[in-house]
């Protein structure tokens, strides 16, 4: 078993990858990289044991694409008249995943209709469309293969230290001192000191763990209900219990030898 997890970025200098390799005995660092184009994720998932983590929303909140159409066609949005107060916008900043993200740590994660973070998601939907045309299966609801990850909400939900890490890497080493601690089977295949060095990288990391996480299905999935909306709007895998459960022998969506 393969896990992918990428730290998109807006351009090819910020963005990272991580490939970890799962085996019965352990898992490995495989890969480690800074500067990636699409075209080198697409070819990172070309064989079909991989899963692919991508820390980036897949999709714009449902209220959102219709208030833009709406309002490009000189029309009535759905939400009614336009008020712009902060309880009429707040469907057309946060995703329905969002809601689910800000319950479970505590914080609002960055909204991909008002931050800058929505570049980045532009990129992400040329991405999802190689993918797809590569053989790549595309399900944005985490259903298939591909999930949306948040790697310093997962780095939370594990019981880690977060503050400052991405803008300091004393922190970082901090971070992978204690993953190493709590996950002996983890090797870092020599790559600890560009985790250390570059916060994207060291996301792309996170990035590949939870990715595990979602392919043993260690996740809270969308409800019944909330399903096609996921399927629109993207849904963030947080996972569920602690890192020591994502070790090789554990039972879940994927063979325990995996």
């Amino acid at each position: 078993m393969r896990t992918v997890g990428v730290d998109l970025a807006a351009g090819t200098p910020g963005t990272a990858l991580a490939e970890i390799l799962w085996t019965g005995r352990g898992a490995r660092l495989a890969r480690l990289e800074i500067g990636i184009q699409d075209a080198d994720i697409v070819a990172s998932v070309s064989a079909g044991d991989a899963w692919l983590g991508i820390d980036c929303p897949l999709g714009w909140p449902d209220a959102f694409v219709d208030f833009v159409g709406a309002h490009h066609a000189d029309t009535t949005p759905s939400l009614g008249p336009v008020e712009g107060g902060p309880d009429w916008r707040r469907p057309l900043v946060y995703r329905r995943t969002d809601h689910v993200v800000f319950e479970r740590i505590g914080r609002w994660p960055l909204s991909v209709s008002t931050d800058r973070l929505g570049v980045t998601a532009l990129r992400g939907a040329g991405l999802l469309r190689r993918l797809a045309e590569a053989g790549f299966r595309v399900d944005r609801a985490a259903e298939g293969r591909l999930f949306e990850v948040y790697p310093g909400g997962s780095l939370r939900l594990w019981g880690f230290e977060t503050k400052g890490y991405r803008v300091d890497a004393a922190r970082r080493r901090a971070l992978l001192d204690v993953l190493a601690a709590r996950a002996p089977w983890l090797d870092l295949g020599g790559f600890a000191p560009l985790a250390i060095a570059k916060a994207d990288a060291f996301d792309a990391l996170v990035a590949a763990l939870s990715t595990r996480a979602g392919a043993l299905g260690m996740f809270a999935r969308p409800a019944s209900g909330a399903l096609d909306v996921a399927r629109r709007e993207g849904w963030v895998v947080l996972p569920d219990g602690a890192v020591e459960d994502l070790a090789p022998g554990v039972v879940g969506r994927v063979s325990p030898n995996s």
